[in-house]
């Protein structure tokens, strides 16, 4: 009797000697990124998404709750759990992406142009870490296969943590000052 024959096991190609390549925020400087590239930058924490505000002993009450685009030297930006009503709490994604700053006259769109002005990102802000010189966090959803659950279980998102501005009377801030937001690792 014959005994039958085992395929043979088609041989692998030989690994090619290429030169590793680098991710685009490794090689590029925000400034040359794509828009696709920068908008991938987002880690999705929702953290600029939260209410901040100014200590200043020197603001007049009727103003106290008013938008502003800078801080003096001598203020301190407290963080709030105070999320955007428009933020979806689950997924850390605004619900009305497209049409946010039209809904939200003072969401600001963060761009190339703006970044350096924009004093109220967090230490965990990815542009802002890389603007910083700190390089990508280990957590960031492009290190991940574009998922948040490294995020999530890193603590670096707003996951958990917030209540909607239209659930709460501002004029009470004081009882939502946090200081998570403020968090960094690696």
């Amino acid at each position: 009797m014959a005994k039958q024959a085992k395929s043979a096991k088609p041989k692998k190609p030989a690994a090619k000697n290429t030169p590793d390549i680098k991710p685009f925020w490794e090689v590029k400087s925000l400034e040359e990124m794509t828009r696709q590239e920068w908008e991938s930058l987002c880690d999705g924490c929702a953290k600029c998404c939260l209410h901040k505000f100014i200590e200043d002993d020197e603001t007049k009450e009727e103003d106290e709750l008013k938008p502003t685009d800078y801080i003096n030297e001598d203020e301190q930006m407290l963080y709030s759990n105070i999320a955007c009503h428009l933020l979806n709490d689950k997924t850390c994604g605004c619900t009305q992406y497209a049409k946010r700053t039209q809904l939200v006259p003072d969401c600001v769109r963060l761009t190339q142009d703006n970044l350096d002005d924009v004093f109220f990102m967090p230490p965990s802000c990815t542009y802002r870490r890389l603007r910083e010189g700190r390089g990508m966090p280990s957590w960031h959803p492009l290190l991940h296969k574009g998922k948040k659950a490294a995020m999530h279980k890193a603590g670096m998102s707003v996951r958990g943590k917030i209540v909607k501005d239209n659930e709460v009377d501002l004029s009470f801030y004081e009882d939502y000052i946090v200081t998570w937001p403020l968090a960094d690792i690696d």
